[in-house]
């Protein structure tokens, strides 16, 4: 996808275009962009936050964990407390 499709998809994401928040989640999750999860995290996709959750406790990310479970998630406490009884 080129750069003015992308920042379109943005634009409509953040007008609250659940296809583009959609694409947007995909297109994040297959490159591993944790910067644009934490971003769709923060527009409110839970789908983002969940493959934030996913990325972070297949890398053993234990600080993303914490402050994913300090904004509510409670897969992330899951994961959290799987890694650390370990």
């Amino acid at each position: 996808m080129n750069e003015p499709d992308h920042s379109i998809l943005w634009g409509l994401a953040e007008s609250g275009d659940p296809n583009a928040l959609a694409q947007l989640v995909e297109l994040a999750a297959d490159g591993g962009d944790l910067s644009d999860l934490r971003r769709l995290a923060d527009l409110g996709s839970s789908d983002a936050t969940d493959v934030l959750v996913e990325l972070a406790g297949e890398r053993g990310d234990l600080d993303e964990l914490r402050r994913l479970a300090e904004l509510g998630s409670s897969d992330a406490i899951d994961v959290l407390i799987e890694l650390t009884s370990e």
